[in-house]
């Protein structure tokens, strides 16, 4: 595959560069030209440049924007690269640097803030979409990826070499690997298995003075600051090595649901106090939305328990039973599929849908606005703190809205929180992801559904982490904290920086100040180095 070419030394590439009127203006124009001059392009790139004047700009602007609230602003890049190769990579890095223009890299276009392609000063967009090859190694057990595949592609390959592997990353197919594992990447055998992050073995990442390196290269630092600690602030990824992971030939899904008629509150509240405790090759969410009561036809919240089992339902009701009798689970509610047909089923395909659906990039459903919030819990939400937070759902906002509870235990319990710089491990009994949809166009329906969102989580302080409250990266949440793209000091950025990475933090900002001291690769809650440094946009290897 290509990313395994060896990389070259940058020393002719930096004397051409700079042969150039150093007092150029900074646009996008010589940027383009800058690009077009560069050695040792190995393939043409002139396929891989869309500029404003191009035809494809819009195209590929828009084809893996997954937020409405980001489709039609006017923060929009200079340049789209769709690089071909890791030499393009490379000559992006070096041209950006020269030019005075930031890198957003995008891999899926799933960030919640849209960060991977909206900025609010002059950028370039490094779209990895053509960078998605797959090679399966099962006598090995293990693959390469390259970051611009999706986690749906990652599946299908996999499927399609062995019924009996499989990896523990999320369950929305369209999510680009580049962020998703680099972020930590939880899925519905995260109890059994771990992260995403937890099972890369190797890496290639192309760092600010263009160096194409390895895990050897790239030191142990950096290996483990992108494996949980967000790539973006450290350079660009090419491709991740994985150890992919055994699944049953057969496993066992069901999705029960509850009203708050039917006892919802209670077998919730018994769902905090076991669903950490089960069995590890069971993973069971609850997810709480609004819904028209079927006997009253009013509205009312329902919780739906949706669960994977990793065997057979013959093994599994016993355990229910046993465990968690509360929620009344029949055979007949289950289903036995293999691990691949699971992949579809917690995607929402349809039954019999083909698995090559798999392969599809573009969003399952109608492009909606949409934000997204987290927490973490350590102890059981009590019954009046539930009570409480159902009347939100009854809001004219709240129509489209889920909260949905993930419980922990199991492996992520067992790996250390330092392991990796995703901390959020043993003591956490659940995590908390709120979401809220809306169709209604124009800043004010914005701030309605927004408020509402920011409101439930407000009211959720009393009954969840602290000290920081505690949130995932990757569902990245700008209400915690923002640099304005400015050379952010490490104390500022601390404010989202602990509530990511708990003590980890200092770690990464450590690594940062090695690899990239003068914060090149930022964004508006990127890692910042330890020191502020003056020379904004400076290449590491130019004197000030």
């Amino acid at each position: 595959m290509k990313y395994l070419s060896s990389y070259f030394t940058f020393a002719t590439a930096v004397a051409l560069l700079f042969s150039f009127n150093l007092s150029s203006a900074d646009s996008d124009e010589k940027f383009v030209e800058c690009l077009y001059n560069y050695p040792h392009i190995t393939n043409s790139i002139s396929n891989a440049v869309h500029t404003r004047t191009n035809s494809s700009y819009s195209s590929v602007l828009d084809v893996s924007i997954q937020n409405r609230r980001f489709l039609n602003i006017t923060s929009k890049p200079q340049v789209i690269v769709t690089p071909l190769d890791v030499s393009h990579i490379q000559a992006t890095i070096i041209c950006a640097q020269r030019h005075g223009l930031q890198i957003r890299t995008r891999s899926g276009g799933h960030d919640y803030e849209g960060l991977s392609y909206v900025a609010g000063v002059p950028f370039v967009i490094l779209d990895l979409i053509t960078l998605r090859g797959i090679e399966v190694d099962v006598e090995n057990s293990t693959a390469w990826v390259e970051a611009g595949a999706t986690i749906g592609e990652l599946y299908y390959r996999i499927s399609q070499k062995s019924r009996t592997l499989g990896f523990p990353a999320g369950e929305c197919p369209p999510v680009g690997v580049g962020g998703h594992f680099s972020g930590g990447g939880y899925g519905y055998m995260m109890r059994k298995y771990g992260l995403a992050a937890d099972h890369v073995i190797d890496a290639k990442i192309v760092d600010v003075n263009g160096n194409l390196l390895d895990k050897e290269t790239m030191g142990e630092d950096l290996f483990w600051a992108i494996r949980g600690g967000g790539g973006a602030s450290f350079g660009v990824i090419v491709a991740w090595k994985i150890k992919l992971v055994p699944v049953p030939s057969t496993v066992t899904v069901f999705q029960v649901a509850r009203t708050l008629e039917e006892n919802a509150t209670e077998i919730i509240h018994k769902w905090q106090r076991v669903a950490n405790k089960f069995n590890e090759s069971i993973t069971m969410k609850a997810n709480m939305v609004r819904v028209n009561s079927s006997k009253s036809g009013n509205p009312t919240v329902e919780a739906q328990f949706i669960s994977l089992y990793l065997g057979r339902v013959d093994e599994l009701i016993p355990m229910m039973q046993k465990i968690f009798p509360e929620l009344g689970l029949v055979r007949e509610e289950c289903t036995e599929m293999s691990w691949i047909e699971s992949i579809l089923w917690k995607a929402g395909f349809a039954n019999g849908e083909p698995t090559d659906v798999l392969l599809n990039r573009t969003q399952l459903i109608g492009l909606l606005f949409f934000k997204a919030k987290s927490d973490y819990v350590r102890d059981p939400i009590p019954d009046d703190g539930l009570e409480g937070l159902w009347p939100f759902f009854y809001e004219d906002e709240a129509k489209d809205a889920y909260i949905q509870f993930t419980p922990y235990g199991g492996r992520m319990d067992e790996i250390s929180e330092s392991e990796t710089p995703f901390a959020h491990r043993s003591g956490y009994i659940f995590h908390i992801q709120y979401g809220v949809y809306w169709e209604e166009k124009g800043d004010e329906a914005a701030q309605r559904y927004m408020n509402w969102i920011r409101r439930v989580y407000k009211y959720m302080k009393p009954y969840v982490s602290e000290s920081p409250r505690a949130a995932y990266m990757n569902y990245r949440d700008l209400d915690i904290g923002v640099n304005n793209n400015g050379y952010t000091s490490f104390s500022q950025a601390s404010i989202w920086g602990f509530k990511y990475f708990g003590n980890n933090f200092n770690r990464l900002a450590q690594v940062k100040t090695r690899v990239d001291p003068r914060n090149f690769f930022r964004n508006e809650q990127s890692i910042p180095p330890l020191i502020s440094n003056g020379g904004a946009n400076r290449p590491s290897w130019v004197p000030l």
